[in-house]
């Protein structure tokens, strides 16, 4: 009975969360996932998570497995569907170079804090660093699909999160709170404007950000409902294409395989305008969010987590850092690398926030476009540095 209960809890608080986000700007502000995370942490530290046989606690566990297993696969098609990445074309290049400052930025911070730390008795480090590689180029999305991918522990993860957490939640709250306007004098460069009609704005506002309105409008729902078979469709393949090759079900191929199909499936227009995907997916995050978080153990939190607290705040810190340097350098101003910061580490959701503290919507496609395309590429590119350094 217990086990059924925290299944429930599992699959309707996000529906609650969204509601809650949806009338209460606060929590616009709070964010989704962030209000996810909590409801685990509560479920964890309140002791209810707590079984009475270990019986009990395998069958849980087994639960808990089958529901990680299933809403990452389905919820990246779903939130991939609707990226047009051929909004690169309507943006200037300093986007793009926004993009790529973030991207070699995190790369060098996690090969340089992973060669610092290998050492320090981090289990799975170059799992970690593809994690945190994840985390800078996507958000919460493509850190939970590496850690899916990758088989890290469930614990590690929400370590891992929790510590990243405590760099991220305090540097929106800095950008939001006018943090912006010390960018702006680093980077007091030219404000190139992007190239786009109001109306793609507006498209691009409501398509690819958090707006749960008429999500069960008759009108809505079944087209919606085709994005989520399509995304079945592509679970299926991918789960064929690895028991074709490993002879087993291999999440690392399964993830590749459907980020792969989903990009490909956004060029089609059809697909791209299949209305809601993009917040069906983020739901299936959050059921994932609360799933990780609620099996946080507070006490295994001991002296031997340090070791990776400071690798996570390093390799986070090293990374803004770089990233900013590189944006001197390449004359990016400050109102780009602020969206491009966000949109890489946050996602596309924080953008619109971000933008309308800054009083600057001539940014927003870039901060969206670069959140989207960060998406894509980090996935592949955690995978392949935690390949890489696991040769170390």
């Amino acid at each position: 009975m217990k086990i059924t209960i925290i299944t429930l809890i599992y699959l309707l608080f996000p529906i609650l969360i969204v509601s809650i986000f949806h009338n209460c700007k606060l929590m616009q502000k709070v964010g989704t996932v962030i209000m996810a995370y909590a409801v685990g942490i509560v479920m964890s530290l309140s002791g209810f998570m707590q079984m009475e046989t270990p019986e009990l606690t395998a069958n849980l566990q087994s639960v808990q497995t089958w529901i990680m297993n299933i809403m990452v696969p389905l919820a990246i098609p779903l939130m991939l569907f609707s990226c047009d990445f051929k909004l690169w074309t309507k943006s200037l290049p300093k986007t793009i170079v926004a993009l790529v400052g973030g991207l070699l930025s995190i790369v060098i911070a996690v090969v340089m804090a992973f060669f610092v730390f290998r050492n320090r008795e981090i289990d799975k480090l170059s799992d970690i660093a593809g994690m945190m590689t994840g985390i800078y180029t996507g958000g919460t999305m493509n850190f939970f699909a590496l850690g899916s991918a990758l088989q890290v522990d469930p614990t590690v993860i929400t370590f891992v999160y929790t510590f990243e957490m405590l760099v991220t939640f305090p540097l929106i709250m800095f950008i939001v709170g006018g943090g912006f306007r010390i960018f702006r004098k680093i980077l007091p460069f030219k404000d190139e404007q992007v190239i786009a009609q109001a109306s793609l704005t507006g498209d691009v506002e409501m398509r690819d950000v958090e707006n749960y309105g008429n999500m069960i409008n008759r009108r809505v729902f079944p087209r919606t409902m085709l994005g989520l078979l399509l995304s079945f469709c592509f679970l299926a393949v991918a789960a064929g294409l690895s028991l074709l090759i490993t002879g087993k079900l291999n999440e690392l191929i399964i993830i590749l395989v459907i980020t792969t199909l989903s990009i490909g499936a956004s060029f089609f227009k059809k697909v791209r305008n299949l209305p809601k995907t993009f917040e069906l997916g983020m739901i299936f995050i959050l059921v994932f969010s609360i799933v990780v978080s609620s099996q946080f153990d507070i006490y295994s939190l001991n002296f031997k987590a340090l070791p990776l607290l400071y690798f996570v705040l390093t390799v986070m810190i090293c990374a803004v850092l770089l990233h900013l340097l590189f944006c001197r350098l390449t004359k990016v101003n400050g109102d780009l690398f602020t969206v491009s910061l966000v949109g890489l580490l946050c996602s596309p959701p924080f953008i619109p926030p971000v933008v309308g503290a800054m009083s600057n919507k001539k940014v927003l496609i870039s901060g969206i476009a670069i959140g989207l395309a960060g998406y894509a590429i980090g996935t592949y590119l955690g995978v392949g540095i935690a390949y890489v350094l696991g040769l170390f």
